[in-house]
């Protein structure tokens, strides 16, 4: 196996923060004014640019929040749900969990349909609970499940949830900008994501795609100054400006990434290199011996999760030492019962000499087996 070359800065195969192009890094360079007229266009083109991506515009805003995207998922809940609203939330891993957790911290009234953490959610199981129970007024799904990869089947669930008259709340964190969500045919009353992801820009933004109708009835929701979304929005619809200090480098990050994303080609070509690179590593780390907890059926080509090695020489802290040694950082898994560790499929390698894609990473996770003296990444049966 040929050695790969040590990059100076280590390629991140994770699904957010990520590594973003040279381009990106080099707009941080300068600063800006938070109310500054040229800063307040800035923001104004990346709204309607976030919305053109949806196909939104006319029906939905952007409202954009500082912040990491949980952030932005707290404050779509708190000012889309009304205090006396119930939340359903389909579980089927750690991210939907994340939801779940947060209508009880906000004191919205929960209901959970537990899935397996290998089965994406089903239409049907969402309609028989809303059928069921009048009482629920929106529900809350995570499309892309990071913890897993595992990609929930959006569109038929938005669907279900407007034959129902009930809001639907989109955590689109992971998909957002490379798997098609489209505001024309798919209902939904909110999607939610944010800077750090398939937009490879910088961490520090979130952002909320919501259904202007919705927006408009949500005065008085929130439980938080901070994260109001109808108190951000209305400000920036008088004054073009964010109602509290901005993050302006991540800003102006996030805009030289959107013009690089339209460079590409948009949506299209972004979701069709992920998936270059999704299958580029599942066909190395299975020649490994690893072995994918999902069928490639529901694997979204966003981040993939793998079972752990059964060799009683590995062991994750070290295997994560040696391959960051090359140049790589994975990610820990997420699951529960199950021992696995994640690798992410998006992100920008172009600027990084010496690195040829996932096939690079591929290498230097070989290496690092042989370095441990692991002779295979094949599961225990058990676990396969």
């Amino acid at each position: 196996m040929k050695q790969v070359d040590i990059l100076e800065e280590p390629i991140l195969l994770t699904p957010g923060p990520l590594s973003t192009s040279r381009r990106t890094k080099q707009a941080m360079l300068r600063d800006w004014g938070s109310w500054d007229a040229d800063f307040n266009r800035i923001t104004g083109r990346i709204r309607a640019e976030l919305l053109r991506i949806i196909r939104g515009e006319g029906t939905h805003d952007c409202v954009p929040l500082q912040g990491s995207g949980t952030f932005a998922v707290e404050a779509a809940i708190g000012t889309l749900v009304p205090h006396d609203g119930h939340v359903l939330v389909p579980v089927n891993g750690a991210y939907c969990e994340r939801i779940a957790k947060i209508c009880r911290v906000i004191g919205r009234k929960l209901t959970t349909l537990q899935v397996p953490e290998h089965q994406p959610i089903g239409a049907g199981e969402v309609e028989r609970l809303l059928a069921a129970d009048p009482s629920i007024t929106h529900v809350a799904l995570v499309h892309c499940e990071t913890g897993t990869g595992i990609l929930n089947p959006l569109h038929e669930i938005a669907e279900v949830a407007a034959r129902h008259g009930r809001g639907l709340i989109v955590d689109a964190m992971s998909s957002f900008g490379a798997l098609e969500i489209d505001a024309r045919k798919t209902p939904f009353d909110a999607v939610i994501a944010a800077s750090g992801k398939c937009l490879e820009g910088v961490p520090g933004m979130g952002f909320v795609l919501a259904r202007r109708a919705a927006l408009e009835k949500a005065q008085g929701n929130c439980h938080s100054l901070a994260m109001d979304l109808y108190d951000q929005w209305v400000y920036m619809q008088k004054t073009t400006q964010w109602r509290f200090t901005p993050p302006t480098h991540v800003v102006a990050a996030l805009a030289e990434a959107l013009a690089q994303y339209w460079e590409e080609g948009g949506l299209p070509a972004r979701g069709a290199r992920y998936a270059r690179n999704c299958r580029e590593l599942v066909t190395g780390m299975e020649a490994l011996g690893f072995r994918c907890f999902l069928p490639a059926a529901i694997q979204a080509p966003i981040i993939v999760t793998f079972h752990a090695p059964a060799d009683p020489a590995y062991e994750f802290k070290r295997f994560y030492a040696e391959v960051k040694k090359r140049g790589y950082i994975l990610y820990p898994g997420k699951l529960t019962q199950i021992e696995t560790f994640r690798v992410g499929c998006i992100g920008w390698y172009g600027d990084h000499a010496g690195a040829p894609g996932l096939a690079g990473a591929v290498a230097a996770v070989g290496q690092s087996l042989t370095a441990m003296g692991v002779r295979s990444g094949s599961p225990s049966r058990a676990a396969a």
